[in-house]
Protein backbone atom coordinates (compact mmCIF):
# COMPACT_ATOMS: atom_id res chain seq x y z
CA UNK A 1 0.00 0.00 0.00
CA UNK A 2 1.29 3.47 -0.88
CA UNK A 3 2.47 5.66 1.99
CA UNK A 4 0.16 8.55 2.96
CA UNK A 5 1.74 11.38 4.98
CA UNK A 6 -0.53 13.98 6.53
CA UNK A 7 1.07 17.21 7.70
CA UNK A 8 -1.34 17.49 10.65
CA UNK A 9 -0.24 14.13 12.06
CA UNK A 10 2.35 14.04 14.86
CA UNK A 11 4.56 11.52 13.07
CA UNK A 12 4.77 13.58 9.85
CA UNK A 13 8.36 14.74 10.44
CA UNK A 14 9.72 11.24 11.04
CA UNK A 15 7.80 9.78 8.10
CA UNK A 16 8.97 12.60 5.83
CA UNK A 17 12.57 12.00 6.88
CA UNK A 18 12.27 8.41 5.67
CA UNK A 19 11.33 9.70 2.21
CA UNK A 20 14.63 11.59 2.04
CA UNK A 21 16.71 8.42 2.29
CA UNK A 22 18.44 6.91 -0.74
CA UNK A 23 16.59 4.05 -2.40
CA UNK A 24 19.64 1.89 -3.03
CA UNK A 25 22.75 0.94 -1.12
CA UNK A 26 26.17 -0.52 -1.88
CA UNK A 27 26.02 -4.12 -3.04
CA UNK A 28 29.36 -5.74 -2.21
CA UNK A 29 28.78 -8.62 -4.66
CA UNK A 30 28.03 -6.15 -7.46
CA UNK A 31 31.13 -4.12 -6.62
CA UNK A 32 33.29 -7.23 -6.68
CA UNK A 33 31.94 -8.17 -10.12
CA UNK A 34 32.50 -4.68 -11.55
CA UNK A 35 36.05 -4.52 -10.21
CA UNK A 36 36.85 -7.91 -11.75
CA UNK A 37 35.49 -6.73 -15.13
CA UNK A 38 37.56 -3.55 -14.98
CA UNK A 39 40.72 -5.51 -14.08
CA UNK A 40 40.14 -7.97 -16.92
CA UNK A 41 39.67 -5.21 -19.51
CA UNK A 42 42.83 -3.47 -18.24
CA UNK A 43 44.77 -6.70 -18.61
CA UNK A 44 43.25 -8.33 -21.70
CA UNK A 45 41.60 -5.48 -23.63
CA UNK A 46 39.47 -6.57 -26.57
CA UNK A 47 39.47 -10.26 -25.65
CA UNK A 48 37.99 -9.44 -22.24
CA UNK A 49 35.37 -7.21 -23.88
CA UNK A 50 34.42 -10.04 -26.26
CA UNK A 51 34.27 -12.63 -23.47
CA UNK A 52 32.09 -10.52 -21.16
CA UNK A 53 29.82 -9.50 -24.03
CA UNK A 54 29.31 -13.13 -25.04
CA UNK A 55 28.64 -14.07 -21.43
CA UNK A 56 26.25 -11.31 -20.40
CA UNK A 57 24.49 -10.53 -23.68
CA UNK A 58 24.45 -14.08 -25.06
CA UNK A 59 26.31 -13.17 -28.23
CA UNK A 60 28.59 -15.58 -30.04
CA UNK A 61 31.25 -13.09 -31.18
CA UNK A 62 34.39 -14.76 -32.49
CA UNK A 63 36.35 -11.62 -33.25
CA UNK A 64 36.05 -7.94 -32.42
CA UNK A 65 34.58 -7.06 -35.82
CA UNK A 66 31.48 -8.99 -34.75
CA UNK A 67 30.85 -6.26 -32.18
CA UNK A 68 31.08 -3.36 -34.64
CA UNK A 69 27.87 -1.95 -36.11
CA UNK A 70 28.33 -1.48 -39.86
CA UNK A 71 26.62 0.83 -42.33
CA UNK A 72 24.40 -1.95 -43.69
CA UNK A 73 22.98 -2.62 -40.23
CA UNK A 74 22.19 1.08 -39.84
CA UNK A 75 20.43 1.23 -43.22
CA UNK A 76 18.49 -1.97 -42.59
CA UNK A 77 17.33 -0.73 -39.19
CA UNK A 78 16.32 2.64 -40.62
CA UNK A 79 14.27 0.96 -43.35
CA UNK A 80 12.39 -1.16 -40.77
CA UNK A 81 11.02 1.87 -38.94
CA UNK A 82 7.64 3.28 -40.08
CA UNK A 83 7.93 6.69 -41.73
CA UNK A 84 5.75 8.37 -39.09
CA UNK A 85 8.19 7.25 -36.38
CA UNK A 86 11.17 8.49 -38.41
CA UNK A 87 9.39 11.83 -38.75
CA UNK A 88 8.78 11.98 -34.99
CA UNK A 89 12.43 11.19 -34.24
CA UNK A 90 13.56 13.91 -36.63
CA UNK A 91 11.19 16.45 -35.05
CA UNK A 92 12.49 15.52 -31.61
CA UNK A 93 16.10 15.97 -32.72
CA UNK A 94 15.25 19.30 -34.35
CA UNK A 95 13.58 20.76 -31.25
CA UNK A 96 16.27 19.53 -28.86
CA UNK A 97 18.98 20.85 -31.17
CA UNK A 98 17.36 24.31 -31.34
CA UNK A 99 17.17 24.52 -27.54
CA UNK A 100 20.79 23.46 -27.01
CA UNK A 101 22.05 25.86 -29.67
CA UNK A 102 20.81 28.68 -27.45
CA UNK A 103 23.24 27.49 -24.76
CA UNK A 104 26.36 28.08 -26.87
CA UNK A 105 28.98 29.90 -24.79
CA UNK A 106 30.83 32.99 -25.98
CA UNK A 107 34.55 33.55 -25.61
CA UNK A 108 35.41 36.51 -23.39
CA UNK A 109 38.50 38.67 -23.90
CA UNK A 110 38.87 42.15 -22.37
CA UNK A 111 41.48 44.50 -20.90
CA UNK A 112 41.02 45.73 -17.32
CA UNK A 113 41.95 49.17 -15.95
CA UNK A 114 45.50 48.03 -15.08
CA UNK A 115 46.05 47.00 -18.71
CA UNK A 116 45.90 43.24 -18.09
CA UNK A 117 44.19 41.23 -20.81
CA UNK A 118 41.82 38.69 -19.27
CA UNK A 119 39.24 36.26 -20.51
CA UNK A 120 38.15 32.73 -21.15
CA UNK A 121 37.85 30.59 -24.24
CA UNK A 122 35.68 27.53 -24.85
CA UNK A 123 36.62 24.38 -26.74
CA UNK A 124 34.59 21.20 -27.25
CA UNK A 125 35.77 18.00 -25.61
CA UNK A 126 37.71 16.04 -28.24
CA UNK A 127 36.03 12.66 -27.76
CA UNK A 128 32.96 11.42 -25.89
CA UNK A 129 31.49 7.99 -25.27
CA UNK A 130 27.72 7.71 -25.15
CA UNK A 131 26.28 4.70 -23.36
CA UNK A 132 22.81 3.73 -24.59
CA UNK A 133 20.87 1.30 -22.39
CA UNK A 134 19.51 -1.94 -23.78
CA UNK A 135 17.94 -4.66 -21.69
CA UNK A 136 14.33 -4.16 -20.57
CA UNK A 137 13.53 -1.39 -23.04
CA UNK A 138 14.97 0.60 -25.95
CA UNK A 139 15.60 4.27 -25.36
CA UNK A 140 16.26 6.24 -28.55
CA UNK A 141 15.28 9.33 -26.54
CA UNK A 142 18.27 8.72 -24.26
CA UNK A 143 20.55 8.55 -27.29
CA UNK A 144 19.09 11.80 -28.67
CA UNK A 145 19.51 13.66 -25.38
CA UNK A 146 23.16 12.66 -25.06
CA UNK A 147 24.14 12.90 -28.73
CA UNK A 148 22.49 16.16 -29.81
CA UNK A 149 24.51 18.38 -27.42
CA UNK A 150 27.68 16.63 -28.61
CA UNK A 151 26.77 17.42 -32.20
CA UNK A 152 25.86 21.04 -31.39
CA UNK A 153 29.15 21.42 -29.51
CA UNK A 154 30.94 19.95 -32.56
CA UNK A 155 32.71 17.24 -30.58
CA UNK A 156 35.13 15.70 -33.15
CA UNK A 157 34.66 12.06 -32.09
CA UNK A 158 31.41 10.57 -30.80
CA UNK A 159 31.38 6.88 -29.83
CA UNK A 160 28.29 4.86 -28.96
CA UNK A 161 28.19 1.62 -27.00
CA UNK A 162 24.91 -0.27 -26.72
CA UNK A 163 24.28 -3.82 -25.51
CA UNK A 164 22.98 -6.22 -28.16
CA UNK A 165 20.98 -8.81 -26.24
CA UNK A 166 21.10 -12.10 -28.15
CA UNK A 167 23.04 -10.22 -30.82
CA UNK A 168 20.23 -7.78 -31.58
CA UNK A 169 20.08 -4.02 -31.06
CA UNK A 170 16.65 -2.44 -31.14
CA UNK A 171 16.26 -1.00 -34.67
CA UNK A 172 14.89 2.26 -33.22
CA UNK A 173 18.27 2.96 -31.62
CA UNK A 174 20.19 2.16 -34.81
CA UNK A 175 17.78 4.20 -36.93
CA UNK A 176 18.37 7.11 -34.58
CA UNK A 177 22.14 6.68 -35.03
CA UNK A 178 21.57 6.82 -38.78
CA UNK A 179 19.56 10.05 -38.51
CA UNK A 180 22.22 11.58 -36.24
CA UNK A 181 24.97 10.42 -38.64
CA UNK A 182 26.99 8.75 -35.87
CA UNK A 183 29.03 5.88 -37.25
CA UNK A 184 31.35 4.60 -34.50
CA UNK A 185 29.02 2.18 -32.70
CA UNK A 186 29.86 -0.95 -30.71
CA UNK A 187 27.60 -3.80 -29.58
CA UNK A 188 29.00 -3.70 -26.08
CA UNK A 189 27.21 -3.00 -22.82
CA UNK A 190 27.66 -3.13 -19.07
CA UNK A 191 30.80 -2.42 -17.08
CA UNK A 192 32.92 -3.79 -19.92
CA UNK A 193 31.70 -1.00 -22.23
CA UNK A 194 32.51 1.69 -19.65
CA UNK A 195 35.93 0.09 -19.03
CA UNK A 196 36.77 0.02 -22.75
CA UNK A 197 35.73 3.66 -23.17
CA UNK A 198 37.70 4.78 -20.12
CA UNK A 199 40.84 2.68 -20.56
CA UNK A 200 40.93 2.07 -24.30
CA UNK A 201 41.64 -1.19 -26.14
CA UNK A 202 43.23 -2.01 -29.48
CA UNK A 203 39.90 -1.46 -31.22
CA UNK A 204 38.10 1.03 -28.98
CA UNK A 205 40.18 4.16 -28.45
CA UNK A 206 39.63 5.72 -25.05
CA UNK A 207 37.44 8.79 -24.79
CA UNK A 208 37.73 11.93 -22.69
CA UNK A 209 34.26 11.86 -21.14
CA UNK A 210 31.46 9.31 -20.78
CA UNK A 211 27.75 10.12 -20.90
CA UNK A 212 24.57 8.11 -20.59
CA UNK A 213 22.51 6.09 -18.11
CA UNK A 214 22.70 2.38 -17.46
CA UNK A 215 22.05 -0.33 -14.90
CA UNK A 216 23.77 -0.67 -11.52
CA UNK A 217 26.89 -2.21 -13.13
CA UNK A 218 27.22 0.70 -15.53
CA UNK A 219 26.66 3.29 -12.80
CA UNK A 220 29.26 1.72 -10.52
CA UNK A 221 31.80 1.41 -13.33
CA UNK A 222 31.33 5.09 -14.17
CA UNK A 223 31.88 5.93 -10.51
CA UNK A 224 35.09 3.88 -10.44
CA UNK A 225 36.49 5.75 -13.46
CA UNK A 226 35.58 9.24 -12.25
CA UNK A 227 38.80 11.24 -12.54
CA UNK A 228 40.33 8.91 -15.13
CA UNK A 229 37.80 10.25 -17.59
CA UNK A 230 35.05 12.81 -17.26
CA UNK A 231 31.67 11.47 -16.12
CA UNK A 232 28.37 13.22 -16.79
CA UNK A 233 26.71 12.11 -13.54
CA UNK A 234 26.01 9.00 -11.49
CA UNK A 235 22.28 8.66 -12.08
CA UNK A 236 20.03 6.84 -9.65
CA UNK A 237 16.47 5.56 -10.11
CA UNK A 238 14.02 7.98 -11.71
CA UNK A 239 11.61 10.10 -9.67
CA UNK A 240 8.71 12.50 -10.03
CA UNK A 241 6.93 14.85 -7.65
CA UNK A 242 3.53 16.14 -8.72
CA UNK A 243 2.10 19.16 -6.91
CA UNK A 244 -1.62 19.19 -7.69
CA UNK A 245 -4.82 20.74 -6.35
CA UNK A 246 -8.34 19.30 -6.58
CA UNK A 247 -9.11 21.16 -9.81
CA UNK A 248 -7.06 18.61 -11.77
CA UNK A 249 -8.37 15.52 -13.48
CA UNK A 250 -7.29 12.81 -10.99
CA UNK A 251 -6.69 10.30 -13.79
CA UNK A 252 -4.18 12.68 -15.40
CA UNK A 253 -2.28 12.98 -12.13
CA UNK A 254 -2.37 9.21 -11.57
CA UNK A 255 -0.90 8.41 -14.97
CA UNK A 256 1.79 11.06 -14.49
CA UNK A 257 2.83 9.33 -11.26
CA UNK A 258 2.96 5.99 -13.06
CA UNK A 259 4.97 7.47 -15.94
CA UNK A 260 8.01 7.27 -13.70
CA UNK A 261 7.00 4.19 -11.71
CA UNK A 262 7.04 2.12 -14.92
CA UNK A 263 10.74 2.88 -15.42
CA UNK A 264 12.15 0.85 -12.58
CA UNK A 265 11.17 -0.97 -9.38
CA UNK A 266 13.26 1.59 -7.50
CA UNK A 267 11.64 4.63 -9.14
CA UNK A 268 9.76 7.00 -6.85
CA UNK A 269 6.49 8.86 -7.51
CA UNK A 270 5.17 11.39 -5.00
CA UNK A 271 1.92 13.35 -5.00
CA UNK A 272 1.73 16.54 -2.94
CA UNK A 273 -1.71 18.08 -2.48
CA UNK A 274 -3.82 20.01 0.03
CA UNK A 275 -6.95 17.91 -0.44
CA UNK A 276 -7.32 14.45 1.15
CA UNK A 277 -10.40 13.53 -0.89
CA UNK A 278 -8.58 14.35 -4.13
CA UNK A 279 -5.58 12.30 -2.95
CA UNK A 280 -7.84 9.29 -2.28
CA UNK A 281 -9.32 9.50 -5.78
CA UNK A 282 -5.84 9.71 -7.35
CA UNK A 283 -4.77 6.62 -5.41
CA UNK A 284 -7.84 4.76 -6.68
CA UNK A 285 -7.04 5.83 -10.25
CA UNK A 286 -3.47 4.58 -9.85
CA UNK A 287 -4.76 1.17 -8.77
CA UNK A 288 -7.06 0.98 -11.78
CA UNK A 289 -4.38 2.07 -14.23
CA UNK A 290 -1.93 -0.48 -12.83
CA UNK A 291 -4.25 -3.21 -14.12
CA UNK A 292 -3.77 -2.18 -17.76
CA UNK A 293 -0.13 -1.03 -17.96
CA UNK A 294 2.18 -3.29 -19.96
CA UNK A 295 4.88 -2.75 -17.36
CA UNK A 296 2.45 -3.10 -14.45
CA UNK A 297 4.66 -5.47 -12.44
CA UNK A 298 7.49 -2.92 -12.38
CA UNK A 299 5.18 0.05 -11.78
CA UNK A 300 3.31 -1.74 -8.99
CA UNK A 301 6.50 -2.53 -7.06
CA UNK A 302 7.72 1.05 -7.46
CA UNK A 303 4.41 2.55 -6.34
CA UNK A 304 3.90 0.23 -3.37
CA UNK A 305 7.49 0.32 -2.11
CA UNK A 306 8.52 3.90 -2.81
CA UNK A 307 5.44 5.87 -3.82
CA UNK A 308 4.01 8.45 -1.44
CA UNK A 309 1.15 10.88 -1.06
CA UNK A 310 1.74 13.98 1.06
CA UNK A 311 -1.35 15.86 2.23
CA UNK A 312 -0.62 19.40 3.41
CA UNK A 313 -2.89 21.90 5.14
CA UNK A 314 -2.40 24.44 2.35
CA UNK A 315 -0.61 24.48 -0.99
CA UNK A 316 1.92 27.12 0.12
CA UNK A 317 3.49 24.58 2.50
CA UNK A 318 4.62 22.61 -0.54
CA UNK A 319 7.60 24.87 -1.24
CA UNK A 320 9.62 23.62 1.73
CA UNK A 321 8.63 20.01 1.06
CA UNK A 322 9.68 20.25 -2.59
CA UNK A 323 12.98 21.94 -1.82
CA UNK A 324 13.86 19.25 0.70
CA UNK A 325 12.94 16.39 -1.64
CA UNK A 326 14.78 18.08 -4.56
CA UNK A 327 13.01 15.94 -7.17
CA UNK A 328 14.40 14.99 -10.56
CA UNK A 329 11.06 15.91 -12.20
CA UNK A 330 8.60 18.39 -10.71
CA UNK A 331 5.12 18.97 -12.11
CA UNK A 332 3.26 21.99 -10.76
CA UNK A 333 -0.42 21.56 -11.61
CA UNK A 334 -2.07 24.31 -9.56
CA UNK A 335 -3.64 27.70 -10.19
CA UNK A 336 -1.00 30.20 -11.37
CA UNK A 337 1.92 27.73 -11.29
CA UNK A 338 4.44 30.41 -12.31
CA UNK A 339 4.21 31.90 -8.82
CA UNK A 340 6.29 28.94 -7.59
CA UNK A 341 9.19 29.44 -10.00
CA UNK A 342 11.04 31.95 -7.82
CA UNK A 343 10.50 29.82 -4.71
CA UNK A 344 11.54 26.38 -5.94
CA UNK A 345 15.32 26.16 -5.56
CA UNK A 346 15.87 22.40 -5.89
CA UNK A 347 14.46 20.55 -8.89
CA UNK A 348 16.02 18.96 -11.97
CA UNK A 349 13.25 20.05 -14.35
CA UNK A 350 10.02 21.95 -13.68
CA UNK A 351 6.84 21.40 -15.70
CA UNK A 352 4.28 24.19 -15.31
CA UNK A 353 0.53 23.76 -15.63
CA UNK A 354 -1.89 20.86 -15.88
CA UNK A 355 -1.30 20.50 -19.62
CA UNK A 356 2.44 19.92 -19.24
CA UNK A 357 3.06 16.27 -18.33
CA UNK A 358 6.65 15.34 -17.55
CA UNK A 359 6.68 12.92 -20.50
CA UNK A 360 6.64 15.84 -22.94
CA UNK A 361 10.09 16.74 -21.62
CA UNK A 362 11.34 13.20 -22.11
CA UNK A 363 10.89 13.31 -25.86
CA UNK A 364 10.16 16.54 -27.63
CA UNK A 365 10.04 19.76 -25.57
CA UNK A 366 13.68 20.84 -25.93
CA UNK A 367 15.57 20.89 -22.60
CA UNK A 368 17.64 17.83 -21.79
CA UNK A 369 15.95 14.97 -19.96
CA UNK A 370 19.18 13.77 -18.30
CA UNK A 371 18.63 15.13 -14.79
CA UNK A 372 20.00 14.83 -11.24
CA UNK A 373 18.36 12.13 -9.09
CA UNK A 374 18.47 11.08 -5.43
CA UNK A 375 18.11 14.67 -4.20
CA UNK A 376 21.29 15.75 -6.02
CA UNK A 377 19.29 18.62 -7.55
CA UNK A 378 20.29 20.38 -4.31
CA UNK A 379 23.75 20.93 -5.80
CA UNK A 380 23.74 19.88 -9.46
CA UNK A 381 21.90 20.52 -12.71
CA UNK A 382 20.64 18.57 -15.67
CA UNK A 383 22.80 17.83 -18.69
CA UNK A 384 23.40 20.82 -20.96
CA UNK A 385 25.63 21.96 -23.79
CA UNK A 386 28.40 23.22 -21.50
CA UNK A 387 28.98 19.64 -20.28
CA UNK A 388 30.51 18.99 -23.72
CA UNK A 389 32.91 21.94 -23.48
CA UNK A 390 36.01 22.88 -21.53
CA UNK A 391 36.83 26.45 -20.56
CA UNK A 392 40.37 27.81 -20.47
CA UNK A 393 41.16 31.09 -18.77
CA UNK A 394 43.38 33.64 -20.54
CA UNK A 395 45.81 36.14 -18.96
CA UNK A 396 48.22 38.48 -20.74
CA UNK A 397 50.39 41.19 -19.14
CA UNK A 398 52.80 43.66 -20.67
CA UNK A 399 55.59 45.16 -18.58
CA UNK A 400 53.47 48.09 -17.38
CA UNK A 401 50.50 46.00 -16.31
CA UNK A 402 52.74 43.39 -14.66
CA UNK A 403 54.33 46.17 -12.59
CA UNK A 404 50.90 47.46 -11.51
CA UNK A 405 49.67 44.15 -10.13
CA UNK A 406 52.92 42.23 -9.61
CA UNK A 407 53.91 43.70 -6.23
CA UNK A 408 50.76 42.31 -4.59
CA UNK A 409 51.43 38.89 -6.10
CA UNK A 410 55.03 38.97 -4.82
CA UNK A 411 53.83 39.88 -1.32
CA UNK A 412 51.32 37.01 -1.22
CA UNK A 413 53.80 34.48 -2.67
CA UNK A 414 56.39 35.51 -0.08
CA UNK A 415 53.91 35.01 2.76
CA UNK A 416 53.12 31.53 1.41
CA UNK A 417 56.84 30.70 1.39
CA UNK A 418 56.92 30.05 -2.35
CA UNK A 419 60.13 31.84 -3.32
CA UNK A 420 60.26 30.76 -6.96
CA UNK A 421 56.75 32.11 -7.48
CA UNK A 422 57.84 35.46 -6.11
CA UNK A 423 61.09 35.53 -8.09
CA UNK A 424 59.37 34.65 -11.39
CA UNK A 425 57.52 37.97 -11.15
CA UNK A 426 60.28 39.99 -9.51
CA UNK A 427 62.93 39.16 -12.12
CA UNK A 428 60.74 40.58 -14.86
CA UNK A 429 60.04 43.76 -12.96
CA UNK A 430 63.83 44.38 -12.52
CA UNK A 431 64.62 44.16 -16.26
Amino acid sequence: MVKILKKKNKNFASEFTKLLRKRSGTDTALEKTVCSIIDAVKKNGDSAVINFTNKFDKINAKKFDDLVVNEKELKDAYNKIPSKIIKSLKNSIKRIKLFHEKQKPNNLIYKDKEGVTLGSIWNPIESVGLYVPGGKAAYPSSLIMNAVPALVAKVPRIVITVPATNGEINPLVLACCKILNIKEIYKVGGAQAISALAIGTNNIRKVDKIFGPGNAYVALAKKKFFGTVGIDMIAGPSEILVLADKKNNPQHIAIDLLSQAEHDELAQSILVTDDLSFADIVIEEVEELLKILERKAIAKKSWENYGAVIVLENIKESVDVINQLAPEHLEIAVKNPKQFLTKIKNAGAIFLGKYTPEAIGDYIAGPNHVLPTDRTARFSSGLNLLDYFKRSSVVSCDKKSLKRIGIDAINIATQEGLQAHSLSIECRLKE
